[in-house]
């Protein structure tokens, strides 16, 4: 079913984290898959119910600690062997103990860079508009004492009656249409 026209979503204030997390378990339980949790402080029992585990920041960070060490090794490679050879000591030009060190800092500072840009990526930042921001109870309560559950209208199973119906079961104190 295609998204409803102007509307991002339906989202649901509780008061507890508690009222939260059961009522996000819950839409999980019925199919729905596009929906996220606001709430003043970290959650963690929020992340579990959303099924929110699998991030590629890892990955990233490797990747950025690999290209940071190939970057260092033929920086050196190059500047030591061709692009300005000297003859320190009777040692060979390709001296590997010597790579070592700036090798190694590359790599740290090439996977530290890769995580901070590759997270703010991921998260879509900056984003300096959010649908969210027309909703009334949501800018007073999200960041002090609220906790909401916003169901998306790009989910397949969102229907705006049914999913109101739905998410008032929980006995939310208010559930408000979110529009674009």
């Amino acid at each position: 079913m295609p998204p409803v026209e102007g509307v991002y979503g339906l989202l649901a204030e509780f008061n507890t984290p508690t009222e939260l997390v059961h009522a996000t378990e819950m839409a999980h339980r019925a199919g729905y898959r596009r929906m996220e949790c606001y709430t003043p402080y970290p959650v963690e029992e929020a992340a579990e119910a959303l099924r929110f585990h699998k991030t590629r920041v890892p990955l990233m960070c490797l990747l950025g600690g690999l290209a940071g060490l190939t970057t260092g090794f033929l920086l050196e490679m190059w500047v030591n062997v061709w692009g300005y050879p000297l003859n320190i000591r009777g040692t060979p030009l390709f001296s590997w103990p010597a790579f070592v060190i700036p090798e190694y800092e590359l790599t740290i500072l090439f996977a530290g860079l890769s995580t901070a840009f590759g997270m703010i990526a991921q998260n879509g930042l900056p984003q300096l508009y959010h649908p969210l921001f027309n909703a009334p109870n949501f800018a007073n309560g999200a960041t002090t004492d609220k906790f909401f559950l916003c169901l998306e209208a790009h989910d397949p199973r969102f229907e705006p009656v049914k999913t109101r119906e739905f998410l008032e079961q929980f006995s939310p104190v208010s559930v408000v249409e979110v529009d674009h």
